[in-house]
Parts: C-alpha cells; sequence; structure tokens
C-alpha cells in the first residue's frame, strides 16, 4: 500500500492552546490530523518559522502519543510578511520545486486549515497546478451532538470538480445554458451542428484566440459571433462592447480610417480625430465579416492590431492600443486567396486556428421546424402580435420547406423573411393554407429567377434535359465561377483537395474540359451569353 505523506503549517493559534494537561481537552488540527482511524498520517511535514520552534517540537511530542508510527519532520520557513501573497506563495513554490516526489509508493496531501488565509490560497493553486501532486485535506472540530471525539472530522477535497455529484450537475446545466445561448434556445436537431456548437461553446469561455466562421450568406455568422460574445458577457470574460463591421463595405482610405480611426487633417476633410472601430471595440469583441474584402494595407495592420494590441492611427505617429477578441467571417475560401496572393498568409494562420464552417438551412433540414417556431417568436417580439400556424396550413408549408424542391438560396435570412410576410398578410393572427400557398408560389419563382434561370440561360432548352444531380452540381460550380476572377482561381477552389494528390496539376484545364461537356466556357459565364453547343 501507499504511503501518506501530509504538508501543513504548525498552527501558532489553533495548534498552541497551551502546555499543561488541559491542552489534550482542546480540538488541535494538527493532532486531530493524525488521530484519524480513516486516513493514517506516515510522515507529516510541518511549517514553521524559528519563532515557532518549541511549537513544533511540542506537536511532534504530542502526535508519537497519538500516533507512534507517524514521522513529523520540520520544515522550517521564515516569511517576513505571512499575509503578503508574492512571498508565501514563493516560499511554498520553493518547497515544491526542491522536493522529490514518488507519487509511484506516495500519496500526498496539502493540509489547508492551518495557516493565513494567504496560505491556504497558495496551497490550492499549487496543487490545482500540480506542482504539488496532491490532493487538499481540511479537519474540522468535532461536533458533540453527534458523538465525535476529539479528534475532529476529516475531509479530502478533490480538484477534479467533476468528481462531485452536485457541481457536475451544476456545470451540466450551466453548459445546457451556454449552448441554448450560442443557438437563441432552438432546440436543433442537425448531429454535425449542434456537434460544432458544443466545440464553439468550449472555446469560447476558454480561449481568447481569434475564430474564422465560414459558410454561405445567410448561414448566421453575425448571428453566431453575438451570441459568443453574449456567452463570454455573461462568464465576465469580456467587459467592452460589441462591434460589427461588413469589410465590403470599406473602401480606399475610407477602410483605414473606418477600422483603424485618423488623426485630424490626415487626409482631406478629416477635419476631427476618429477612433476607429478597433478602439471601440477595446475589452470587447469585434466581428470583421466579409474579412476576404479587406485590401492589403488593411490586412497588414489588422495582423499587427491582433498580434500586438496596438496600431497606429491613419496620418498619426503615435500608437493606441486596444485589446479586443476578433471573430471573422467570410463566404469566400481564404485558401484560394493565399494562393493566389490576394489574402495574406501570415494573416489567414492568425484567424485560422478555430474554424468552422456554418451549413445552410438546406443542410439542415431537421432544424427547419424549431427555426419556424424560432421566427414566429422573433416575429411576435419585433411586432408585438402573436401570430401562429393552423395544423394543416404549418405541416403544409414543412412538408415544403424541408423537400428537394426548396432550394433555400438565402438560408436563414430567406425563411425569416418568408415567415414575417405570412405573418404580415395572415388575418387574426392565424397563418393559413392559403398564406401558406401564396408563399411557397412566391419562393419558387425566386428560385426560378435565380440560379435556374441562369441554366436557361447558358444552355436554353437543353437545361430541362440534365438530371438532378448533373443540375446540382452544375449550379454549384457556375456559383464557384463566378466568384473567381480566372478560370484558374476557379480551378484551385473546385479541385482543392484531389489536386494534392497530384505531382502537377492543371487546374484551370481540369476545369474547362469539366464546362465543355456541356457546351460552356469561361467567356460564357462571365457574360452569361448562351451556348451555340450543347455536347454531352
Amino acid at each position: 500500500m501507499k504511503r501518506t505523506v501530509a504538508f501543513g503549517f504548525a498552527g501558532t493559534v489553533l495548534d498552541y492552546v497551551g502546555k499543561g494537561e488541559e491542552r489534550w481537552k482542546k480540538w488541535r488540527p494538527s493532532i486531530g490530523l493524525c488521530q484519524q482511524a480513516a486516513q493514517p498520517i506516515d510522515t507529516l511535514v510541518l511549517l514553521h518559522d524559528e519563532r515557532s520552534r518549541s511549537l513544533f517540537a511540542l506537536l511532534k511530542r504530542d502526535i508519537a502519543q497519538i500516533s507512534p508510527n507517524t514521522e513529523v519532520v520540520s520544515h522550517e520557513i521564515n516569511l517576513r510578511d505571512p499575509w503578503d501573497f508574492e512571498e508565501v506563495y514563493a516560499a511554498l513554490h520553493d518547497l515544491a520545486s526542491g522536493h522529490t516526489f514518488d507519487t509511484e509508493q506516495n500519496d500526498y496531501l496539502l493540509h489547508i486549515t492551518t495557516g493565513t488565509h494567504v496560505a491556504q490560497i497558495c496551497w490550492f493553486l499549487l496543487a490545482e497546478s500540480r506542482h504539488f501532486p496532491a490532493r487538499l485535506v481540511q479537519t474540522s472540530p468535532p461536533i458533540k451532538r453527534l458523538g465525535q471525539g476529539p479528534e475532529g472530522r476529516m475531509s479530502l477535497i478533490d480538484l477534479d470538480l467533476s468528481r462531485y455529484d452536485k457541481i457536475a450537475t451544476r456545470f451540466a446545466h450551466e453548459r445546457d445554458a451556454s449552448l441554448s445561448l450560442l443557438k437563441s434556445g432552438i432546440a436543433t436537431l442537425n448531429p454535425a451542428f449542434n456537434r460544432m456548437i458544443e466545440q464553439i461553446e468550449r472555446v469560447a469561455v476558454r480561449s481568447k484566440a481569434p475564430m474564422l466562421l465560414c459558410g454561405p450568406t445567410g448561414a448566421g455568422k453575425s448571428f453566431l459571433a453575438r451570441q459568443v460574445f453574449e456567452l463570454k458577457k455573461a462568464r465576465h470574460q469580456l467587459q467592452g462592447r460589441f462591434v460589427e463591421v461588413n469589410c465590403a463595405t470599406l473602401r480606399g482610405d475610407g477602410a483605414m480610417s473606418a477600422l483603424f480611426g485618423h488623426a485630424r487633417g490626415a487626409f482631406t476633410g478629416a477635419q476631427n480625430e476618429r477612433a476607429g472601430l478597433l478602439r471601440s471595440a477595446d475589452g470587447g469583441l469585434l466581428f470583421l465579416d466579409e474579412i476576404g474584402e479587406l485590401g492589403a494595407d488593411e490586412q497588414a495592420m489588422l495582423l499587427k492590431a491582433i498580434e500586438e494590441k496596438r496600431f497606429f492611427p491613419l496620418g498619426s505617429d503615435r500608437e493606441v492600443e486596444s485589446d479586443f477578441q476578433l471573430i471573422a467571417g467570410t463566404v469566400r475560401d481564404l485558401r484560394v486567396m493565399v494562393a493566389s496572393g490576394e489574402f495574406r498568409e501570415d494573416l489567414y494562420a492568425r484567424i485560422n486556428l478555430w474554424h468552422y464552417t456554418l451549413p445552410g438551412l438546406a443542410e439542415r433540414r431537421e432544424d427547419l421546424a424549431p427555426n419556424l417556431d424560432y421566427e414566429l417568436g422573433r416575429f411576435a417580439r419585433e411586432h408585438g402580435q402573436q401570430v401562429r400556424f393552423n395544423r394543416e396550413a404549418r405541416e403544409r408549408f414543412l412538408r415544403f420547406a424541408t423537400s428537394a424542391q426548396a432550394r433555400w438560396r438565402g438560408n436563414f435570412r430567406e425563411l425569416g423573411a418568408a415567415v414575417t410576410r405570412m405573418a404580415t398578410l395572415a388575418d387574426s393572427g392565424r397563418i393559413g393554407i392559403d398564406e401558406v400557398d401564396e408563399e411557397i408560389t412566391r419562393l419558387q419563382a425566386g428560385w426560378q429567377d435565380g440560379q435556374d434561370d441562369t441554366l436557361a440561360a447558358l444552355l436554353g432548352d437543353a437545361a430541362a434535359t440534365l438530371d438532378l444531380f448533373d443540375r446540382l452540381q452544375l449550379e454549384q460550380v457556375i456559383r464557384v465561377c463566378r466568384e473567381c476572377r480566372t478560370l484558374s482561381e476557379a480551378g484551385r477552389r473546385l479541385f482543392d483537395v484531389s489536386r494534392q494528390e497530384k505531382s502537377s496539376s492543371n487546374d484551370a484545364d481540369r476545369l474547362r474540359k469539366y464546362l465543355a461537356r456541356f457546351g460552356l466556357d469561361w467567356q460564357a459565364l462571365q457574360a452569361g451569353s448562351a451556348p451555340s453547343v450543347f455536347g454531352r
């Protein structure tokens, strides 16, 4: 069996109750620790200063009487001020660093009942950080009405809080509340999305590093960034504001000024100093949506601001400070932009530590029903009017919304707009079949006006001969091509995985051959003109 080695202070108040026989009638923590039948102490290391040598000698003699098998060891530690945290911690840290711990042979305890409150805090910190590979032990006086003996009571404190049922239950409740906050109370069912949110919750409360949120427009990047801010604010991890900016709206000197501020006279019209968004986010969270739209100069400045928390406002020779947490959002593939030189590789590496891709609504059809209820609740809050579906109307809308016909290109934003329209047109606060059918017709027409019309314009009547598989694949290829500036960039993005397996890859040629199957070429996609030939 392992031996038990305990460390503790000789208590100059609680352990010293006189030298006569009366002392045996008093409870003394260090004596009581060695009287515990359930937890014999093989070695007790008592810490004391020069003035307490006589107290140590007395305790050693008394322990020999009640626990003759306990070895009592003196460790003299002289503190100028036992209430000075820095001095006490340094002394105990030196003790831990200089001691040889054999955890294979010994169990270690830190007795926290004696010593100043500062010493107790230091014991806890050193045990929690594993400088002392020990559990905490607490002793307390006997309760006579319970018939407890003079040795009093002892309890072991394991710093693995998950082992305590009530604490573990409370942690579970708090985590459930945090997850609910991130999802705004929506009972989502999509397994992949729920796993992603669970990890984001852990990262949000444990890390200050930037996050990168990717995904299509309307997938909820801005919404999730704000919920992360609310979660961290509830945990008192952020004191500042939530500051959001769409980088696609920033251009030229206006971009530098909006983000980093400017000095008076920095450019024509700069009559007053401007703080800028980064300084406005000091102590809070900055959400930079569409970060891929930032210019090269803004990217360089942002990298410095993230790493050093310091930057120069436009036209100023004096640095300013801002300690903000960053969440970036993008619909573009930043890896492709890095490869083409449009986005700084070092900035991408800095913001890409935590990278999450939010799925669109079409990829989370099982979450349509709870999100439908959420949008109805939001309409009620914003308009002060409670609106509900008739049962048949709700079932009809959900059948359509979860079917393959529903494209949901605008994702949750589009669902919210659909609910707003139906709720606004509903009579007596009830959405019926007529409102649902009208909205379904409106959504279908909008989707046909989008990508389906693009295929018709490009392929003519031949578009109707495509299998659904080919149609969906071709639509996505066209979308990527129109987001990219060159055929090569589109090819790198579309063949990003398979190209890694080849020693040499002509992505542009692979894409050109795929488009040629449908009689398309790069110029046709950019111009939106119809092909002369449809080849299969």
